[in-house]
């Protein structure tokens, strides 16, 4: 869609406002609404002034102007405003040079896509990511001098068997890692997730499934994959649009990777492919019929999986999820259709459809940085031929303690995964997708909260050790 394009469908629609939105390091959507009357080619081309030092880990005050650059071929119509408005995804850049801002996750994903073509190994890349999510009808939480607690709470919770509601207790919920696939009444969640995908389908998403996952209120919306950047701003508008439908039937959505104890975590599953010429690069005669280049893109994802961590896990939940026994990909290896490992081949006939997918990222991440991580990590693994070893084509759960020490694994902690990007991040700098300044900044906003989360009380401390 060009910039006279959007405008005809502005005026032709009647539009009330532009809601211009962006990307914080974090990952959080941010966004500022421009009335229709002010919106016309020049600023759609020129761009729209703001902040940068609002936003936590961009410019520091005495530098702070940035700009917000308009992609018009992201424009969508919000379906939850009163007042109709279409919204559009920026990139941020510098004002005075008009070059991309390096510290925008956004404008890194897209340097990530013209690196691919430069490097001639492939033309372009394409993303399916599975992001889970859990619902909640009650959440509370307190970080205070004195007190911390937190505590979630549903209807059709595997906890609430034998709760008292006003309205009775019909008895049907999953059990604890029995919510995979039951029908009504047991699965509660079937209008509300209708919901979500119909909506996601009206503002030209593309989507193709919904369903309960394993963990009690736990749930998963399908999106059909597309390129980097554009599945990067199509996964922001998946969160919006869940926390928004959530928040309308009175019930609140998180993507938290660990937000309940003793049942499964929250993944997202990345499906990545590379094409070149019109082809699949990685369709070959190679295991699980994946031709050499897949191979060493699955190698270059196994040799920088703790670097990587820091975007695919970038939280200090994140590592509540990654550990053994629930399902979580927590050792570095790969096998076809084998869902314990670090990668998984997907089984297809259909050589088109052939594609690599990294089980161990979680929906916390920023997923402009995310992507742009695995692929600079696979890329690498091409270019340098990493050989990502035999697979392991048997259930790595189950394997006896003296063969699991042989296998290694993902970070531990985000300390951990933040120490190992300081001592692997050269292949991510490679044709300057990454900066070195933008990791810096990225690591030391991600201090700050492992600082916070580390230096608070816990109650299970507490119960450990109040009394000794």
């Amino acid at each position: 869609m060009s910039a006279k394009d959007l405008l005809k469908k502005i005026k032709d629609e009647e539009i009330a406002y532009v809601d211009i939105r962006f990307t914080d390091p974090r990952g959080k959507l941010q966004h500022v609404t421009v009335i229709e009357s002010e919106v016309d080619e020049d600023f759609l081309e020129e761009g729209f002034m703001f902040d940068g030092s609002s936003i936590a880990g961009w410019k520091s005050i005495e530098n702070s102007d940035m700009k917000l650059m308009p992609d018009c071929d992201s424009a969508y119509v919000d379906p939850f405003y009163a007042e109709k408005t279409i919204c559009v995804h920026c990139s941020i850049v510098e004002p005075d040079t008009g070059e991309a801002y390096g510290r925008d996750p956004r404008s890194t994903a897209e340097k990530a896509e013209a690196y691919l073509k430069s490097s001639g190994i492939g033309d372009v890349s394409y993303w399916g990511p599975e992001a889970e999510f859990f619902l909640f009808d009650n959440v509370r939480f307190a970080n205070t001098i004195n007190k911390v607690s937190y505590e979630v709470d549903a209807v059709d919770a595997s906890w609430n068997t034998d709760a008292e509601f006003e309205m009775g207790n019909t008895g049907h919920r999953p059990g604890l890692k029995g919510g995979y696939f039951p029908v009504n009444p047991t699965d509660h969640a079937q209008d509300i997730r209708g919901e979500m995908l119909s909506t996601m389908k009206r503002i030209g998403m593309k989507v193709d499934k919904h369903h309960h996952e394993v963990a009690s209120c736990q749930h998963e919306l399908g999106l059909i994959f597309g390129t980097l950047t554009h599945q990067a701003d199509e996964l922001q508008k998946y969160k919006y649009v869940i926390h928004n439908v959530a928040d309308a039937y009175g019930k609140t959505a998180t993507f938290m990777p660990k937000p309940i104890y003793g049942d499964n975590g929250t993944g997202m599953h990345c499906n990545m492919s590379i094409w070149k010429d019109g082809k699949p690069l990685f369709a070959g005669d190679k295991y699980a019929d994946l031709s050499q280049e897949a191979l060493y893109f699955i190698g270059g994802i196994l040799k920088h999986a703790k670097s990587l961590n820091a975007f695919t896990n970038p939280s200090t939940n994140s590592y509540k999820r990654l550990i053994p026994g629930f399902e979580a990909p927590v050792l570095r290896a790969y096998s076809a259709r084998n869902r314990s490992g670090c990668v998984r081949i997907p089984w297809t006939e259909n050589p088109k459809a052939k594609r690599v997918e990294a089980r161990f990222p979680d929906p916390s991440a920023n997923p402009y940085l995310c992507f742009s991580a695995l692929l600079m990590a696979g890329l690498d693994g091409i270019k340098n031929k990493i050989d990502p070893g035999e697979a392991m084509d048997k259930n790595l759960y189950d394997l006896p303690a003296e063969e699991l020490a042989g296998i290694p694994t993902v970070c531990g902690s985000l300390r951990e995964a933040l120490e190992e990007l300081k001592a692997d991040m050269d292949y991510l700098l490679a044709g300057d997708v990454f900066t070195k300044d933008q990791i810096e900044g990225y690591i030391e906003l991600k201090m700050e909260e492992i600082e916070k989360y580390e230096h608070t009380p816990h109650p299970v401390e507490f119960g450990m050790y109040y009394s000794c």
